[in-house]
């Protein structure tokens, strides 16, 4: 009997450009049926960030430790904290046939394409750099000398777009959430995805 495995989404970007934005406006929306992968920090909660709902929020030696017991599908250090993906609950939920959502950063992201060449990688880009600034600038949550860092960061980042399958540029977030699903849709269309199911109903018959 086919069980279809469901599909890894990765929303990646530079940091600032509206990732947690656009992700929690798709899981606002009706017809949203992808299962959130929670990442785990070391870094501490902005104001009105929920432990277990925006993030799991771990102490650097908590994090360290399922680093050695390799519990995490991608982890990676940015701006003087961990991030990263739990194993376990991406592939139970993967294994379960039920698509599965990550927002992460673009280094963890790269270890995920090695991991899972077959999932979903979807770059979110800023419509400029000067923009991508502003969004740092308004959130009033770093200084300026963490802001600039950012932004060198965001810099190289943007020359790793090369790894991801699609380019979605945020200048709207309801545009860019548009077209992420329209993404996905084709993706589950996709022949090599598909053709596994046919196979073996023609053996069937």
């Amino acid at each position: 009997m086919y069980k279809k495995r469901g599909l890894l989404i990765v929303l990646s970007g530079p940091s600032g450009v509206g990732k947690g934005t656009v992700r929690k406006e798709l899981f606002t929306q009706p017809n949203t049926n992808y299962e959130y992968s929670i990442s785990m920090t070391t870094r501490s909660p902005r104001e009105g960030e929920v432990d277990g709902s925006d993030y799991f929020f771990k102490t650097r030696e908590e994090f360290e430790k399922l680093i050695a017991e390799e519990k995490l599908l991608e982890y990676a250090e940015y701006v003087g904290n961990y991030y990263g993906t739990p194993l376990d609950y991406v592939n139970e939920t993967l294994d379960a046939g039920r698509d599965v959502f990550l927002e992460i950063e673009v280094v963890g992201a790269a270890q995920v394409r090695k991991k899972v060449p077959d999932g979903l990688f979807i770059f979110l880009a800023p419509p400029s750099l000067s923009d991508l600034e502003e969004r740092l600038i308004g959130r009033g949550t770093e200084d300026r000398e963490i802001i600039a860092s950012r932004i060198g960061k965001a810099r190289e980042e943007l020359e790793m777009m090369n790894l991801y399958d699609y380019v979605v540029e945020n200048d709207e977030v309801l545009n860019a959430c548009e077209k992420i699903n329209a993404i996905v849709t084709a993706e589950h269309c996709r022949r090599e995805r598909v053709e596994k199911r046919y196979l073996q109903m023609l053996e069937g018959e």
